[in-house]
């Protein structure tokens, strides 16, 4: 395993824009690379309406497409349609990661026009996209996935029961535009499980076998910031300086796992995810503490000389503020913080211990478990899920 080799590839959005009251810029940016703007956003439309009036003002023509839930394949399928009977020459995504993954999913098809199956993995011919997506503009309202500096779109196959991803480095956003107040109307149960993804991506890509100098850099940087700020947010949602905090460490988050990778969290919860109805990042709050547990047992047992154990005791002492924690500590920490959050079992979304040999055997073949700080066997994956119902 080779962690914070020299040698490394970093990509991200076009510009990002950080900071309150950076929303208010959004108008004339879109204004530079069009005139016609489909705005894709989630089941709240009202903030995106009042988006569209600013746009107007700009002299700008818009169209809206509203995503409940998180992105399904045929659902951005329909948004593409549009934004080609449109004629839009842009696309904004304004809302939470479902809203921007479907945003740069729906720009990339509106100018790839091959069946989206072409273009999908695991369930397509993963192809690259014969054409540059529209220009993509991507303003998060939650601080969880960072997908407004990622590369990739998570969509949804009813069909298949599972979670798939369209990819391209053209998918990267030109603009990012990432406004703490922006979340600050963020319910409590949304904030926990948001924030939650964002603490697993720095947490994963930390460890990870794909991580690099910079990726290092950023989840360091955010790691504490993340575990210090989440349950102020959460208890608090008027609180913006955590506000803040949260929405730094999520966009770090964005950029770590972009160029770092993820690792068995992911793994799990992105099929998973697929087979039930349930908030991706309060499924990766439920399976990071039995995640991190058995990622340090395989290490003591097979690679006890490795790097990987030293990274999750320097994560521990960065999340828990303490230089004499260490990975079991951090395990300790993070059952107290599901607890602290009420994040529900899997039981409670109805997955069932019938269907843990499905799930293992998706997991197996995600992209996201290729970062893992040490291949896990089927049984240990299991494990991992059994504990987390």
């Amino acid at each position: 395993m080779s962690l914070s080799t020299p040698d490394f590839d970093f990509a991200t959005a076009g510009r990002i824009l950080f900071g309150a009251g950076v929303a208010a810029r959004i108008s004339a940016e879109a204004a530079t690379m069009g005139r016609r703007a489909l705005l894709v956003c989630g089941r709240r439309t009202v903030p995106a309406l009042a988006l569209g009036r600013r746009l107007e003002a700009e002299g700008m023509k818009w169209h809206i497409f509203s995503v409940a839930g998180e992105p399904e394949v045929e659902q951005v399928s329909q948004g593409a349609r549009m934004a080609r009977d449109q004629r839009c020459d842009l696309v904004i995504g304004y809302g939470g990661g479902s809203a921007l993954d479907a945003a740069k999913a729906i720009a990339a098809l509106a100018t790839n026009t091959r069946p989206v199956e072409t273009y999908l993995e695991i369930i397509g011919r993963g192809r690259p996209l014969d054409r540059a997506p529209l220009p993509c503009i991507a303003v998060p309202t939650t601080a969880g996935t960072g997908s407004e500096v990622t590369r990739n779109a998570v969509l949804k196959s009813r069909d298949h029961q599972v979670k798939v991803s369209l990819r391209s480095p053209g998918m990267l956003p030109a603009v990012a535009v990432v406004d703490p107040a922006l979340t600050v109307d963020a319910p409590a149960h949304i904030t926990a499980a948001t924030g939650c993804d964002a603490l697993t991506q720095l947490l994963e890509a930390f460890v990870s076998t794909k991580a690099n100098a910079l990726t290092d850099a950023l989840c360091r940087e955010a790691l504490g910031r993340a575990a210090r700020a989440l349950p102020r947010v959460v208890a608090r949602g008027d609180d913006l300086a955590a506000r803040t905090e949260m929405s730094l460490a999520a966009l770090f988050s964005g950029l770590a796992l972009a160029n770092g990778g993820l690792g068995a969290v992911h793994g799990i919860a992105g099929p998973l995810g697929g087979m039930i109805e349930a908030p991706h990042g309060a499924l990766c709050a439920r399976l990071l503490p039995a995640a991190v547990a058995v990622n340090l047992e395989a290490l003591a047992r097979r690679q006890p000389d490795g790097p990987a154990l030293a990274r999750f005791d320097e994560a521990a002492q960065r999340m828990l503020g303490r230089t004499d924690a260490g990975g079991v500590d951090l395990v300790a920490w993070l059952e107290q913080l599901s607890s602290q959050l009420q994040i529900p079992s899997l039981r409670h979304w109805g997955f069932t211990s019938e269907a843990v040999p499905a799930l293992v055997a998706k997991a197996k073949a995600a992209s996201s478990m290729k970062g893992n700080p040490i291949p896990l066997s089927e049984e240990e994956l299991a494990k991992i899920v059994s504990q987390a119902m």
